[in-house]
């Protein structure tokens, strides 16, 4: 199968954008991703080995957190994994913000 790797991780996968993996299950191919790339693990996986709250993973176009199996989800060699780590932030205007210095003093 395939797993796509976005912009901000490949530096850790060798500057690839995408990789052949032959594995049964989406954390078999994880695994496999991490063993090649050992960089890559500490931007994917938390201590436990589970995937970062931050990092989500779809097989084809699907959500593996809400597939009824998750990463134990079987995977053939013409699925793809896609890897899209979430982003936030963003600006406010002075005054506005919850957080942080532009918080407004009461």
């Amino acid at each position: 199968m395939t797993i796509y790797v976005p912009t901000p991780l490949r530096p850790y996968a060798a500057g690839k954008d995408a990789l052949d993996v032959n594995a049964g299950t989406v954390s078999g191919a994880l695994d496999e991703l991490t063993q090649t790339f050992p960089d890559l693990r500490q931007h994917l996986l938390n201590e436990a080995g589970k995937l970062r709250a931050f990092v989500n993973v779809y097989l084809n176009d699907e959500d593996v957190g809400y597939l009824p199996d998750k990463d134990a989800t079987a995977v053939s060699a013409t699925n793809t994994l896609s890897i899209i780590p979430s982003i936030a932030g963003g600006t406010c205007r002075p005054g506005d913000c919850a957080f942080g210095a532009g918080t407004r003093a009461e």
